[in-house]
């Protein structure tokens, strides 16, 4: 049997804690701790074992970590560390502000490839299998049109891009999808549909002493890449609201491809998810996808790659043999 392989978790909010649970589910992997900005004392993890230590001690733990799962947040910490960490590990993150991935991912290239190591990007669910069944919808029908809805739910990047705004202590956003367009393209007429018409959104959020009710609003909504192309409404809400209404993290959504085959045939492909937990599933999705990094990575593929660059059956514990006979 091989060895297990060797995951570290840098950052530990509610993406790392998901992390933490996953790899305890597997059964070829083994955690080797958390590694935190935060004081280590003050951080409890939820499982005893877990062992927690300081980001600076990262430095010099390289021949320890097979794959470092990276749990910052796309608006400010990614961005930076994603290139910082690829210099010294193989990494796997969930990068998902879409029209930056381009520019994240040449940042994080030229690093890994100059240092052999392997920097999975942009995986989760979307980014990630919502991408991943975009490209299958427009393969197999070219003549064809792709929508793609997310909630009832809540997104934890623009969650995090909403406490990041000066003045607010905490908050949450939800994405509403528009249910007369799902409808419209579930049904396979093709309509066409604007960034607005597909969805809607809403924060919860708590304000801190002194801060401006007007200021932090028209900070949020006219946030580019988060809330400018969407009606976004901003309720603010105590703290003890938050805690009470607000602390559940479902989510969801659905890539609907709907085109024309043969002699005009309508056909109609649509993925669909439907999460209790958004963290705790985009922890077991980057989880999954750290083990394909890790087998890129012993097969000698360097560089930053996205989900797009991952063959299936890389991310089962399955060898291929046992997957022709079992899965195909």
């Amino acid at each position: 049997m091989s060895a297990a392989i060797r995951i570290g978790i840098a950052g530990y909010g509610n993406l790392g804690r998901g992390v933490e649970a996953a790899v305890a589910k597997t059964s070829d992997m083994t955690l080797v701790g958390v590694f935190t900005r935060r004081d280590p004392a003050t951080l409890t993890p939820a499982d005893p074992a877990t062992q927690v230590f300081s980001w600076d001690s990262l430095q010099g733990r390289e021949d320890d970590i097979d794959v470092l799962i990276l749990c910052g947040g796309s608006k400010e910490d990614l961005p930076v560390q994603g290139p910082e960490l690829a210099a010294r590990f193989n990494t796997v993150d969930s990068f998902d502000t879409h029209a930056r991935i381009p520019e994240y991912f040449a940042s994080v290239d030229p690093v890994a490839r100059a240092a052999g190591k392997t920097a999975l990007i942009s995986t989760g669910w979307d980014p990630g299998l919502f991408s991943i069944n975009r490209v299958y919808g427009e393969s197999i029908l070219p003549d064809g049109d792709t929508y793609t809805f997310w909630g009832r739910g809540v997104s934890q990047g623009h969650s995090d891009a909403v406490r990041r705004v000066p003045g607010v202590a905490a908050g949450v956003q939800y994405t509403l999808p528009n249910e007369t367009a799902v409808d419209a393209a579930r049904g396979g007429s093709r309509p066409e549909l604007s960034t607005r018409e597909k969805h809607t959104r809403e924060c919860f959020v708590v304000l801190e002493d002194g801060a401006d009710e007007d200021t932090v609003r028209e900070a949020i909504v006219t946030m580019p890449h988060y809330f400018d192309q969407y009606d976004t409404t901003v309720y603010f809400i105590t703290v003890d609201v938050l805690a009470r209404d607000h602390s559940a993290m479902p989510h969801g959504g659905f890539v609907i491809r709907s085109g024309d085959t043969g002699t005009g045939n309508r056909q109609v492909i649509e993925y669909k998810l439907d999460l209790g937990s958004n963290p705790e599933f985009t922890a077991s999705v980057l989880v999954a996808y750290a083990r394909a990094a890790h087998r890129l990575s012993a097969a000698g593929q360097h560089g930053a790659v996205t989900p797009f660059d991952v063959a299936p059956g890389l991310l089962s514990p399955m060898s291929a043999a046992e997957l022709r006979e079992k899965m195909l």
